[in-house]
């Protein structure tokens, strides 16, 4: 009897790890989960490399561009990627890579959307909207199990979203992406 307990017991578990796997946030494929050190090195494989300065922050390339990698973590789990373009670009141009990034996760059937049409206007004054009036540009997405999932209630806790930021050099702006795990994220549980 205690045999065949122990051995339920380990089904249910071996179940239960599963099920956590699969409704995790991913970002290229590898679950936002378990140490930084661990997902540092599960990046280098994909072939993102440390910077000098920073061995935390990684370098390479996603999504066709060149991008540093922040591993965040929380109770030493992880809890957010952060990827921000190493490149900046003008007003023009940072516009034109918003409504493309918001137009990429709208086809993609991995991800649901959370408003639609979060494309930024022609006539959106980002530089003038960000210093004068401290306003987001952000879209945001949740991403599903699979490809073929309906929409599910847990889909809230595998958001990815995106942001314009000001770059360093005045009039240039870059796009910040997260993939965040929520189940991961600072809850008030330390205060």
């Amino acid at each position: 009897m205690k045999k065949l307990l122990s051995i339920a017991a380990m089904c249910l578990l071996s179940i239960a790890l599963y099920a956590q796997d699969v409704t995790v946030t991913r970002f290229l494929g590898i679950p936002v989960d378990g140490t930084k050190a661990a997902m540092i090195s599960k990046l280098k494989a994909k072939g993102f490399k440390s910077i000098a300065y920073d061995s935390d922050m990684l370098k390479g390339e996603f999504n066709g561009r060149d991008v540093y990698i922040n591993v965040v973590t929380n109770n030493n789990k992880v809890w957010r990627i952060m990827v921000s373009d190493v490149n900046e670009l003008g007003e023009a141009d940072i516009k034109i890579r918003f409504n493309d990034l918001c137009s990429q996760f709208e086809r993609n059937r991995k991800y649901r959307t959370l408003s639609p049409n979060q494309s930024l206007s022609d006539d959106e004054e980002i530089g003038y909207g960000i210093r004068l009036h401290n306003k987001r540009y952000e879209a945001g997405f949740l991403q599903k199990e699979s490809a073929d999932a309906e929409s599910s209630l847990s889909d809230w806790r595998r958001s990815v979203w995106f942001m314009i930021s000001e770059g360093r050099q005045y009039g240039k702006f870059q796009i910040l992406m997260y993939y965040d795990n929520e189940y991961n994220k600072a809850n008030g549980e330390d205060l």
